[in-house]
């Protein structure tokens, strides 16, 4: 029996929807990554013919084919409800007229990788870590990506990486001992291609380790192959990073995916987008990152949206963010806790967003509060001038009560 989205309640279960809408598929196709990419929903009409669309959305279809197109995998297009457009999952992959709208605040590069591009395709933002572009496709588009200005091939610019500059630049910075490889999705290219491109950086002495920033194993877990867990062991230390942003998108076929990738000993980590309608409530964040664990994730980060054009009606305000860490924070696992952050409009670089738990610090105590709101005093040595906090007045009966 087909179970699909509509039934999912809470996404704290492990359901498998498929083959869903496309019930005449035989296993053996269905289960190959190359026919799930080949037979992605890519048109108004081929959405239609699942989806009763809202004015909203088919207005948004039909005027995005200049800023990011649209493609949805069978996969993971199965987690979406034919009749509710306000939907978690519905609301990341199909274009809305709202991504038309502008804002004062919106960006086409908010991360100002451009602008710290040595070479085409490499961005050297930090002082020991590169991110290296190594395509402009992904399996699915997400309608809030932060490079939708070169990510799927129609926005504004194009991706032109130029990969033996990169090399080179690598080779000649050996204070870069850290590469994240993204775009685009890495693990869309041949196993053979993989391999050859991280057999290239491994070649390069003072690169430490390497990343993948991925959403492969989430949009197309079978594209998580035994073939492909091979390769990727054979470059060690590797780490990946996956993006999950609602529980429903945790399916028995993503789960295997993500533990065949740990198997091969790859450690895992979550990056999660803050988004209005999708994940920003505490409850739904809790599942998540419950899920994540039993997935073997670690939960790594909550992104505030970047200021993406086209994005504002998925934004939410930085305070919630704050408020969903302060509902993990001591009320479930460390290991479940991510990390809040902004990234720096302009290109300034991850900040960290926590609650306030320091309330006052000088030379002599640091005041702090616990997650239930308890006031503590933990003596300070006096050897170092540093402020954590401002130096502010409270009153007597409440650092102390």
């Amino acid at each position: 029996m087909n179970t699909f989205a509509a039934g999912n309640g809470d996404g704290k279960a492990f359901i498998s929807h498929a083959p869903g809408f496309w019930p005449q598929t035989p296993p053996e196709l269905w289960n190959d990554w190359k026919w799930q990419l080949k037979n992605r929903v890519t048109s108004l009409a081929h959405l239609e013919q699942h989806l009763d669309l809202s004015d909203e959305e088919r207005s948004g279809v039909l005027l995005s084919g200049d800023k990011l197109a649209l493609a949805v995998t069978p996969h993971f297009f199965n987690l979406i409800p034919r009749n509710n457009p306000e939907d978690p999952i519905r609301r990341q992959m199909i274009p809305r007229i709202e991504e038309t709208w502008t804002s004062p605040y919106d960006m086409a590069d908010p991360c100002g990788e451009d602008s710290h591009m040595p070479v085409p395709g490499l961005v050297h933002r930090y002082p020991d870590r590169v991110l290296f572009l190594v395509t402009d496709r992904c399996a699915s588009y997400c309608r809030y990506c932060t490079r939708s200005r070169v990510v799927s091939g129609v926005g504004e610019q194009e991706l032109h990486t130029n990969f033996e500059e990169a090399f080179r630049y690598l080779e000649t910075h050996t204070e870069v001992r850290d590469v994240l490889l993204s775009g685009g999705d890495a693990l869309i290219f041949s196993d053979d291609k993989i391999d050859k491109l991280l057999s290239r950086l491994r070649s390069i002495k003072h690169i430490e380790f390497v990343r993948i920033g991925t959403r492969v194993p989430i949009f197309l877990p079978q594209r998580i192959t035994s073939e492909l867990c091979a390769v990727l062991a054979k470059h060690h230390p590797l780490w990946i990073s996956v993006h999950v942003n609602h529980p429903r998108e945790l399916t028995i076929e993503v789960k295997e995916a993500l533990e065949r990738l740990a198997n091969a000993g790859i450690p895992l980590g979550n990056q999660s987008v803050l988004l209005a309608g999708v994940n920003d409530d505490l409850e739904t964040m809790k599942t998540l990152v419950h899920k994540l664990l039993m997935c073997r994730v670690r939960p790594y980060y909550i992104y505030q949206c970047d200021l993406i054009n086209g994005s504002s009606h998925l934004r939410t305000s930085v305070a919630k963010g704050i408020e969903i860490i302060e509902g993990l924070r001591g009320h479930t696992t460390g290991y479940a806790v991510p990390q809040f952050v902004i990234d720096a409009p302009g290109g300034g670089g991850k900040v960290p967003i926590n609650p306030g738990y320091v309330l006052y610090h000088d030379n002599e105590k640091i005041v702090i509060r616990n997650y239930e709101g308890e006031i503590f005093e933990y003596p300070e040595t006096g050897n170092e001038n540093v402020q954590f906090a401002p130096q502010r007045e409270y009153h007597d009966e409440y650092l102390y009560s």
